[in-house]
């Protein structure tokens, strides 16, 4: 079995080794992965949230020549195994260098350390257990299991965090048996006791002095990277949390992670501020008057539509005539006409409180071709068909989807069926005035 190189020094990123077994894991157009055992590896696999080191494997060919294998993936078998997956075979036997990426290593120590100070600050401030963690590209995850949560408990934590941090406590790492770790879990001093047998790896953030003695301020097992001083993580920001099925999602970042966010929303806040012509903080007020400028314009807008819809319909009215029981008015549109969905169905709602025996079939035809197209089909109260009922039945035959009230209704279809679904509908008002 592979020895775990990373349990004894998480900043270990260069190590010699020996290749022990090779297989084919896959093979695409001709090029294969390969599966890469070593007697010995600094390499981590994806395991307990936290994602796998890449890297390089470095050895000499036969011929003399340097040979550079980029690891992709990284996992452990249920045997303890660590499998390195690599584009290039190596030779059972090959003595090589591995050159594990010290950058997301270190990205990795920091946010999985950080995730053990953060889940302990919402345990000692709001009794909030951990109940799953994930190691994300750009942000980590941690999952509460509680059922409320407040900014004034965030920013607690979050400054709980930052104060230990700050305190640079020491990170201690330790192997217990199963027994001592079933009595940790008893006492409450042991976060979670894992479902395995044998010896078992714990993280001890170290805690205060108390009456009793030292106590720690997180004592957890668990397998992965972390710093040897809380220090190491270098800063803690909560980025957002969201109501989920079992409690609620805090988002994190940690270490240089923090640094890079904590930039990215100075410089965006400070090219939002030029645009609004404020300073960073007159920018929360000067997107209020926007907002109010927006509703107010929008309302104005609307009462524009309306007039002009207004002014349509009587127009239309007075162009048309009443045919054997109905006047039956259909146009369509498209954006060439400076008009929208929702400027149609005022049309249509116009045209058919100001008209007697008045019915409309408008048809909207978007810029792009791979949009829906928009039906809409209206009556005024004194014809007797029901809109709803006729758009469903005929919308349908094409595949697209529709319904409403009697009077007015309102769907959407492919834009190749737009014209055969107007000839339709006007087919069935006539038919039915």
């Amino acid at each position: 079995m592979t020895e775990h190189l990373y349990y004894a020094d998480s900043f270990l990123t260069d190590f010699d080794a020996v290749v022990t077994e090779i297989h084919e894991l896959s093979r695409d157009n001709g090029q294969s992965l390969w599966r890469v055992a070593l007697d010995r590896s600094a390499f981590y696999p994806t395991s307990g949230g936290q994602p796998h080191d890449s890297g390089q494997l470095l050895a000499k060919a036969r011929s003399g020549a340097e040979l550079t294998a980029e690891i992709v993936d990284v996992e452990e078998d249920e045997h303890g195994e660590i499998w390195h997956h690599t584009a290039k075979p190596l030779s059972a036997g090959t003595p090589v260098r591995g050159r594990v990426d010290p950058a997301r290593r270190l990205d990795h120590i920091q946010q999985h350390s950080g995730q053990h100070l953060l889940s302990a600050a919402f345990l000692e401030i709001s009794n909030a257990p951990t109940v799953s963690f994930h190691l994300g590209e750009t942000v980590s995850t941690i999952d509460l299991a509680t059922g409320t949560m407040s900014e004034d408990t965030l920013r607690r934590v979050e400054e709980l965090a930052n104060r230990i941090i700050a305190d640079d406590r020491p990170v201690r790492v330790s192997t217990i048996s199963k027994a001592q770790a079933e009595a940790l879990f008893q006492s409450g001093e042991l976060r979670k006791l894992p479902p395995r047998d044998g010896d078992i790896r714990v993280i001890e953030i170290v805690g205060g002095e108390t009456p009793g003695g030292t106590k720690p301020f997180d004592l957890n097992a668990c397998g992965g990277t972390h710093v040897r001083s809380t220090g190491q993580i270098g800063g803690l920001h909560l980025r957002g949390i969201e109501k989920v099925r079992q409690g609620w999602r805090v988002q994190f970042v940690c270490g240089l992670r923090a640094m890079r966010s904590a930039r990215s929303d100075f410089q965006n806040l400070t090219e939002a501020g030029r645009k609004l012509s404020v300073g960073l903080a007159e920018i929360p007020e000067a997107i209020e008057r926007l907002q109010a400028d927006g509703k107010q314009a929008a309302k104005q807008l609307q009462v524009q539509m309306l007039e002009l819809a207004r002014y349509r319909a009587a127009e239309l009215i007075r162009e048309s005539t009443i045919v054997e029981g109905i006047r039956l008015i259909h146009r369509q549109f498209s954006p060439a006409d400076a008009a929208d969905p929702a400027y149609i169905k005022l049309l249509a709602s116009q045209l058919t409180a100001q008209g007697e025996k008045t019915a409309a079939v408008f048809t909207w035809r978007p810029g792009a071709k791979e949009e829906l197209g928009t039906v809409i089909l209206a009556r005024s109260r004194d014809l007797a068909f029901d809109c709803g009922t006729f758009l469903r039945e005929i919308l349908s035959k094409s595949g697209g989807r529709g319904g409403g009230s009697k009077e007015m209704a309102q769907g959407s279809v492919s834009q190749e069926y737009l014209s055969s679904v107007m000839d339709a509908l006007t087919a069935a008002a006539l038919g039915d005035p």
